[in-house]
């Protein structure tokens, strides 16, 4: 090691070496000084300053050793000196410009509230699979509420997208999380999160609302299926009365501050059917909003809130909550008026694919996953075009199969 384990030595009677790790690897240098007291002390300091740039992710190896052999080696040459923490924080700066603000404020809780502090002092090319391997597993300790495998696969999802972006720019060579996720073996939920409202607590919901436009809002939400998001953002000329649609093609989420953006995702951006009770609630909504011909609903102003388009989908969660205890009907958030849609059009049988089109999914992996129970079990009668068309040749043959073994 040197000096006293310090990491220093003399190395001739002009040049003083300095041993130090850095990417794994054992380096030693020599500096162009006689190895007299005073300058192995300042060698002492050079070494220590280096040290601390590599702990921090800024050591530039050909800049301190410009004629060292080392610096050009292919392990060493060329590679990013960016830590973690700066590349996600100047990601971040430029992906919450493409992405709907609510997706940019995840990105950014993930960022700053994980990823920054586990791994923000490493240098960018010093993180990889195994450490953020181990860290995913043992996050739960750190935090008191579990994380679920969706939590982790969203986690994972930011970081793959960001570290993607990294190796295209070529500062990476590879993307330690391409093709991979982590995931942990979850036991069956308890309580299913699809929780909806029956008939008769529908009908309480709309009789004890304390204002007609809040009534017409939860039975157009209950019999089209819109998130609050999408409800708040309809303007209407979004209603084409002739096909008997809505186009959903924009939300309003708090995230947004009141902007109004477009669907998360390619499938959201939708036509659904305007079933007749929707329809209902639209032509009453009419004498309130229709003259203005911009917003559809409007929060009725209560509570301190001026009257007009309600601000984002949060402001909703209010009027739910005092409607619901007017009513007398058990509190679930307002994301239920969808689940009560969903499972309302499987329990009268409709199309598992049409319904998901109707909520914006791209399939029906969402469908099954989330509302098998009120798919209606298969029809008795099926299968049996299959057994009246195969069956007795199958059979047949299998009796004239076991005859011959018989014989033998």
């Amino acid at each position: 090691m040197g000096r006293d384990g310090r990491g220093v030595k003399p190395a001739s009677k002009s040049s003083i070496e300095i041993s130090f790790v850095y990417e794994g690897t054992r380096c030693r240098e020599r500096i162009p000084l006689p190895p007299t007291a005073a300058n192995l002390k300042k060698a002492e300091n050079h070494r220590a300053a280096i040290l601390y740039e590599i702990s921090r992710g800024t050591f530039d190896y050909a800049q301190v050793f410009p004629n060292s052999k080392r610096a050009a080696e292919s392990s060493f040459k060329g590679q990013s000196i960016e830590t973690v923490a700066a590349y996600f924080e100047r990601w971040l700066e430029i992906k919450k410009t493409q992405v709907a603000a609510s997706t940019g404020r995840d990105y950014r809780q993930i960022i700053f509230s994980l990823v920054i502090p586990k791994f923000g002092k490493k240098r960018l090319p010093e993180l990889k699979r195994a450490d953020i391997k181990e860290w995913l597993a043992s996050i739960d300790n750190q935090r008191t509420k579990k994380i679920t495998n969706k939590r982790l696969k969203n986690i994972q999802s930011c970081m793959r997208s960001a570290l993607q972006e990294a190796v295209d720019d070529e500062i990476l060579d590879t993307n330690p999380l391409a093709g991979y996720t982590f995931t942990r073996n979850e036991p069956p939920r308890d309580d299913d999160h699809a929780d909806p409202l029956d008939a008769e607590e529908q009908a309480a919901v709309i009789a004890h609302a304390r204002d007609p436009q809040i009534a017409n809002l939860f039975q157009f939400a209950f019999w089209t299926g819109l998130r609050t998001s999408e409800l708040i953002a309809l303007n209407w000329d979004d209603i084409d009365w002739k096909r008997g649609v809505v186009r959903v093609r924009k939300a309003m989420t708090k995230a947004a501050k009141g902007a109004v953006e477009t669907t998360k995702t390619a499938a959201g951006r939708r036509d659904v059917k305007l079933l007749a009770p929707a329809m209902d609630a639209l032509i009453a909504q009419k004498q309130h909003t229709y003259l203005a011909g911009e917003a559809i609903f409007h929060s009725p102003g209560w509570r301190g809130r001026g009257a007009g388009r309600w601000k984002d989908d949060h402001h909703i969660y209010d009027a739910w909550r005092s409607t619901l205890k007017r009513a007398k009907v058990r509190y679930r958030n307002p994301y239920q008026t969808r689940h009560t849609y969903a499972s309302m059009m499987l329990s009268a049988g409709e199309r598992e694919l049409w319904v998901a089109n109707q909520m914006g999914h791209a399939d029906t992996t969402s469908i099954r996953r989330n509302y098998g129970r009120w798919i209606p079990a298969a029809d008795p009668e099926a299968g049996g075009k299959a057994v009246e068309k195969f069956a007795k040749t199958v059979l047949s043959q299998s009796c004239l199969s076991d005859g011959k073994s018989t014989e033998m």
